[in-house]
Order: structure tokens, then sequence, then C-alpha cells
């Protein structure tokens, strides 16, 4: 191989390189990187699905964990419909070790779990409380962001059962081609930790 090759290969070695960090760090991007280091692509242009489905969570909020089962129905029942599931920690004190357990304990890991250090996840959807829910589609466009249901009526005042189920009627409105009726609905939950710097409401 002529050095005027090698150095042609090197060269477009590098730009392939470039373009891949440019492409995975470009501003605007909400990347889903999990706390093992795996990238899950960004809300923008994720790996899998069509929809990124956040469920924002505290360890120590206990509306947050009472969800932990409807959470687990609704992913194995929409994942394969195209909707896919992260934990969203959005405590920026919050462990590796910490996050860890909490997704073993109350999820089983079965789905990534994002410790969001620097609120962005967060402000994409405008979250305020652990238990919240946002869905973005392909793009990064913020379909529904709210409570899973209605089960607690208020702060400390739970229902015997759920009787509007916000989070599924959207996935199934957005899973048959149709706009979600209700977009935005108030979740009942144990404020998180941050403070959000401004995003679409």
């Amino acid at each position: 191989m002529s050095s005027t090759v090698r150095r042609t290969v090197a060269f477009t070695g590098a730009a392939a390189i470039l373009f891949a960090v440019w492409f995975l760090t470009r501003s605007g991007d909400h990347l889903l990187t999990d706390i093992d280091g795996v990238a899950h692509g960004s809300l923008e242009h994720p790996a899998q699905g069509s929809w990124s489905v956040l469920f924002y969570l505290t360890p120590d909020c206990p509306i947050a964990n009472q969800y932990a089962p409807e959470i687990r129905r609704i992913c194995d029942s929409y994942e394969p419909e195209g909707a896919r599931c992260y934990l969203v920690y959005a405590d920026p004190s919050l462990s590796a070790d910490v996050i860890r357990q909490h997704a073993h304990d109350f999820h089983g890991s079965r789905y990534p779990a994002i410790l969001d250090k620097d609120n962005r996840l967060v402000d994409a959807a405008n979250a305020s409380v652990s238990s919240e829910t946002a869905v973005f589609s392909r793009g990064g466009t913020l379909e529904y962001r709210g409570r899973i249901d209605d089960f607690n009526a208020a702060l400390g005042v739970p229902r015997q059962q759920a009787t509007q189920h916000d989070l599924r009627d959207a996935l199934d409105a957005l899973i048959a081609g149709r706009s979600v009726t209700r977009a935005r609905t108030e979740a009942i939950g144990c404020f998180l930790p941050i403070r959000n710097s401004g995003a679409p409401s």
C-alpha cells in the first residue's frame, strides 16, 4: 500500500470517527445513556422503538414505588408495539449503586436506568414530580406528559382503583396513528430535587 493510499485511508477513518462523535453529541440531542454506560441513542434518534417512554423516579418516593407493578405491566404490553421504556432517576446526588439497587428491587432491572445528572431529560419534558411520565416520538417531539393514571385523586388520597389510564390511552393513540387527546395531565407524587430550567409545557 502506497503512502498516499495510507494517508487517504487514515484521513477517511478519522473523518468517520469525527462524524460519529458529532452525530452522538450534536447540540439539542438528549442522550439516553444508562448507568452502565450503554448508549440507547437519544430522544431525537433512539436506538430502538418509535417512542421513548420516560418514567421520572426517585428511590424514596412511596407513590412512585407504588406504581412499579403498573410500570412493568405497561412496558411489557407496549414495548412490542414500539414503545421503549426508560427509568430516569432525577436526583443528581444519587450513586449508580443506589440506582442499580432500586431498579432491581422495584423493576427487576428490566429497563435502562438513567441518572439525569444535568436535568436535561427532566427539562425536556418540564417534569416536576417523581411518578411523572413523558412520551417522546422520534425527532424528540413531546407527545404526552403527566400521570400514569388517576389512582391518586390528590396527595395522600388514593382511589380504590384507577378510572382513567392516561399513559395507556396516549400510547394507544400513538400506535393507532392518532394524536393524543389529553397530551398534558397533572401527576401526583414527590417533588423532584431539581430546578427546571424552562422547557416546553
